[in-house]
């Protein structure tokens, strides 16, 4: 069996396995997970012929998910998150290596193994988190930003790590080769700044002259891999070097389009990832030493969780920020294999090390999708139970308010809505939790409660009494639902218009009484329509009646009658 073969079984495989997981309504993640356990060491590897090629190819799916992460974000987003990146990132290094180096030298490890055993799970992986938070719609996110900030520095981490980890027993050999890394770091930054920013937009530029959707992709991937493969050629990460390609190129007009054509060959390539790690299980270990990995694995959840909740907050990141952090980053990355091979090649691990952190880090990596997803309830527990802060108001007008609106949620949806009410001279204040979208509507004048408009005291604050109508902006299923229901509750006859990213909330926000809602992708779709009916030149009064009807048709249970 060939490399082809092995290829054709995985994503036959992950293709099960990712719908078993959507049938228990699980992350496709752990779906490719159990792909792999069952491909390696349930069937004893007799489908898969060439393990190590098909793991060296997963690591094309890292560097194209970092690419087309690059291509989504903007060095104009991440500029917020740089203090925490740049001087919270180390602070959690170091501090993990202590206490986890510290937890296993209880258990009899020498310093040496001790040290690589927490260096290898001070990491956390890239890859699960991205596609956690890419499942779970996080992704743009506050917290999503602080994650993808302080994944980049831990990515830059990895190299001092191979270079003075090998050398414990002589530590001044390996300085000069780290000051060499950082240098050469400082320069490739540099030149893609200075250089990358002028000569890839124009590289695409000239590529889509051609008019070549072919050439297009092949450009936008050798972009990707290329700049990956220079960086890792001079001593950097190779994914480190596809996300900054990625950064550059999210700079030109070709983003979207670029951003488009890579994410199947990243999805695919994903897929292989996922499986490969699920391939290094080994049972027999895992049935031996059962009670320890799952006690080291807990320790490092509890322990590494707290360390970047409380970072977080340190940091002056508040709500639901630290506690998103600490259930979504606590697990160890995909370079503690990398790591971990390193340790057994240079005498720091033995056998039975490398299998413990394997074991470790494939337990933490599966429960991640699963504890990730406790964020939001948990919060919503949480502030049920604590005590009431006083609520913070900015431009709202101190004598109260009468017949305005209250709008939910300061995003792009919420801030176009405020912006035609303003035009409108109408009164309106809107409540939002995103400390960063706070101060953007502090800035420009608008009224704004900061708070969760799913709890009473922050309604009531907004004038939920005396308010002539409630607009719901927020894209999250969930929330747009408590706060629809907390309003209805509170105001019956007050009429609703929500926002539902799905079919199944449009149809949930209808069922509790909500006047109209109003699904994005819908209204995309009839829109386009429209304008063609226009260019086919059917009458307006036809094209009004066509749209209402594809509308009614499409808009689920009827409303609740409105009291009053």
């Amino acid at each position: 069996m060939n490399i082809a073969n092995d290829l054709a079984v995985i994503v036959m495989a992950g293709l099960a396995g990712g719908l078993l997981a959507q049938r228990v309504k699980q992350p496709l993640i752990l779906g490719y997970i159990l792909a792999g356990v069952v491909l390696g060491p349930v069937t004893g590897g007799t489908l898969i012929s060439a393990p190590h090629e098909i793991e060296r190819l997963a690591e094309i799916g890292v560097a194209l998910l970092l690419f087309a992460l690059g291509l989504e974000f903007s060095l104009r987003e991440l500029k917020p998150v740089r203090r925490i990146a740049l001087i919270g990132t180390p602070i959690q290094i170091v501090v993990v290596v202590a206490a986890a180096a510290g937890a296993v030298r209880g258990l009899g490890w020498g310093w040496t193994p001790a040290l690589w055993f927490g260096a290898t799970v001070s990491l956390s992986s890239t890859m699960v988190v991205l596609k956690t938070l890419q499942n779970q719609r996080r992704l743009g996110t506050l917290s999503s930003r602080v994650m993808i900030g302080m994944l980049l520095v831990q990515d830059l981490a990895v190299v001092p790590m191979l270079i003075l980890l090998p050398k414990l027993g002589n530590l001044q050999a390996g300085l000069p080769e780290l000051a060499v890394a950082l240098l050469i770091s400082a320069v490739f930054v540099g030149l893609m700044v200075v250089f990358g920013t002028r000569l890839i937009p124009w590289l695409m530029a000239a590529i889509s002259r051609r008019n070549s959707r072919e050439l297009f992709l092949l450009t936008v991937t050798a972009l990707g891999l290329g700049v990956g493969y220079l960086t890792y050629r001079v001593g950097l990460s190779f994914a480190f070097g596809a996300f900054m390609a990625g950064l550059v190129l999210s700079e030109s007009d070709h983003n979207h389009q670029a951003l488009s054509d890579i994410i199947p060959l990243r999805d695919i390539f994903g897929l292989l990832f996922f499986v490969s790690v699920g391939m290094l299980v080994d049972p027999e270990y895992l049935r031996g030493h059962l009670g320890l990995v799952f006690g080291l694995a807990a320790f490092i959840v509890l322990f590494k969780g707290a360390v970047f909740g409380g970072l977080s907050h340190a940091f002056g990141y508040r709500n639901i920020i630290p506690l998103a952090m600490a259930l979504t980053m606590f697990q160890a990355g995909e370079f503690a294999f990398v790591l971990a091979r390193v340790g057994v090649s240079a005498g720091g691990l033995d056998a039975g090390h490398y299998s413990l952190i394997l074991s470790v880090a494939l337990v933490t990596m599966f429960a991640t999708p699963l504890l990730s997803g406790l964020t939001t309830p948990l919060y919503r527990w949480l502030r049920a139970r604590s005590e009431r802060d006083p609520v913070l108001t900015i431009n709202v007008e101190q004598c109260g308010m009468r017949d305005h609106v209250i709008i939910a949620g300061a995003g792009g949806v919420g801030l176009a809505a405020a912006r035609v009410l303003r035009a409108l001279d109408l009164q309106f204040v809107v409540v939002e939790l995103d400390q960063r979208r706070l101060e953007s509507c502090r800035a420009a004048g608008v009224a704004v409660i900061f708070g969760d408009a799913s709890y009473p005291i922050v309604l009531e604050a907004a004038g939920l009494g005396a308010a002539r109508l409630l607009i719901v902006t927020t894209p999250a299923t969930e929330t747009a639902l408590a706060v629809s229901r907390l309003a209805r509750q509170q105001r019956p006859d007050l009429h609703i218009v929500a926002r539902a990213e799905s079919e199944a909330c449009l149809n949930d926000l209808y069922g509790i009484g909500v006047y109209e809602v109003v699904q994005p992708k819908r209204e995309a779709g009839l829109e386009i329509t429209r304008q063609a009916l226009i260019h086919l030149d059917v009458p307006t009064e036809e094209i009004a009646r066509l749209i209402e009807r594809a509308r009614r048709e499409g808009a689920g249970p009827q409303p609740k009658p409105v009291a009053g």
